[in-house]
């Protein structure tokens, strides 16, 4: 579906009359960057001369004006590009409070009292499944342990699952390597790109096992190739291999479509795994209730920021569904660990049958980038969230004059 991505991404800075400063980012593919950068300037009159003790004090309000904007909101209303602008202002908001507590974002939330946390979410539209009171009873049964959990995060860290050896386009031996590296430096989980043809999905799933073995986790991921027959069909005749989950089996909106693949890939022991391109915690909450998903792969640029995400969170353990965040393109993998830390130590208590995505590109254009170790997300030490870009990044890969796209267009021009 995605076959040639220029990763990219809208870039937010909020200043503040003091030292600290934030940084959000609004993940793209390149074209139509530009439309994610004017919904931000649009809703930015909302933001500039704003108190952030008035922001904090009532998070879920300053939520609401931003997704509520009386006019704005025609153009969503919350899904589509005013929501990837509204994710990129709402993270960087998150980073500037993170930087302001001096903590990484993780340690912000897991050490905010249950009122304060629960204070950040709006709950419209979601009551029906989750109220505020029961959030908050959640939250303070997991306090008693959380740190615990805490030094247990430190000290192991949280399980990976890598994708990088599974894209569409490798030759064979390409495969069997990446396979046999990521073996080595500890992954047990591994995903497939599917979906172009039935026949190559077969071979490279057949490849992939001949590497991993069964005792590994094999996922697959079609990236919203089909329709519902088309993926029942299609999955029955790659049960051979077992794999775990189908990601995004088909249209990320077709919440019934997903209950019926999920209901008759049941007896094969598939589960089905989406989230990356839902639109927003009401879609979120319809899957669940469908019983429509197995794995709720949260995105931390596609729903409304952190407090929006929080509310799936939340969502996601009613529904006794585990949170395995979809990561990857420009700053995912550093900003969706955080919701994964904080899930285990204040919400879930649990690292049962959840994992963080992990890719192994652009981390070095990151002032904090992740650190995987032996297959594990790491605890990040630095304060913020985690979507801060190093200087000469931000100078080099400026569209349209920065020296990289510069260089690209003369090359063009040459061809």
């Amino acid at each position: 579906m995605h076959k040639r991505p220029d990763y990219s991404a809208a870039y937010v800075t909020i200043h503040t009359d003091s030292k600290y400063k934030g940084n959000g980012i609004g993940f793209t593919l390149g074209r139509g960057t530009e439309l994610v950068v004017s919904a931000v300037k649009m809703l930015s009159h909302l933001v500039v001369g704003c108190k952030t003790s008035d922001i904090f004090n009532d998070f879920a309000a300053f939520w609401r004006k931003l997704v509520h904007e009386d006019q704005i909101r025609w153009l969503g209303p919350e899904k589509g590009v005013t929501h990837l602008a509204t994710a990129a202002i709402i993270n960087a908001i998150w980073d500037l409070w993170a930087k302001m507590e001096e903590k990484p974002l993780w340690k912000l939330l897991v050490d905010m009292s249950p009122e304060q946390l629960v204070s950040t979410i709006d709950f419209s539209y979601i009551t029906d499944v989750i109220t505020k009171n029961e959030a908050l009873t959640l939250l303070k049964s997991r306090q008693v342990t959380a740190q615990e959990r805490a030094r247990l995060l430190k000290s192991r860290g949280y399980p990976a699952y890598i994708t990088s050896a599974g894209w569409l386009g490798y030759s064979d031996d390409k495969i069997r390597d990446k396979c046999r590296v990521a073996l080595k430096e500890g992954f047990t989980s591994f995903k497939m790109k599917v979906g172009t043809s039935l026949e190559d999905d077969i071979k490279r799933s057949v490849l992939i096992r001949e590497e991993i073995g069964y005792e590994c986790n094999l996922m697959m991921d079609a990236n919203q190739r089909w329709d519902v027959e088309e993926a029942v069909d299609h999955m029955k005749k790659l049960a051979f291999s077992k794999p775990l989950w189908i990601e995004e089996p088909t249209s990320p909106d077709d919440v019934l479509g997903h209950a019926r693949i999920a209901r008759e890939l049941k007896e094969d022991g598939i589960g089905v795994a989406t989230g990356e391109a839902c639109q927003n915690k009401v879609i979120f909450k319809q899957l669940m209730q469908a019983n429509a998903i197995s794995f709720c792969q949260i995105d931390s640029c596609r729903v409304g920021g952190v407090n929006e995400n929080l509310a799936i969170i939340l969502m996601a353990n009613k529904f006794n569904v585990p949170v395995c965040p979809h990561a990857g393109g420009v700053g995912l993998c550093e900003m969706v660990q955080h919701f994964s830390f904080f899930d285990f130590i204040s919400v879930s208590g649990s690292m049962e049958g959840r994992m963080i995505e992990y890719v192994d590109h652009l981390h070095d254009h990151f002032v904090d980038p992740i650190r995987v170790e032996n297959a594990r997300y790491m605890l990040p030490q630095l304060s913020g969230m985690g979507c801060e870009m190093k200087k000469e990044t931000l100078i080099e890969y400026a569209f349209p004059d920065g020296p990289v796209w510069k260089k690209l267009q003369q090359s063009q021009q040459i061809a």
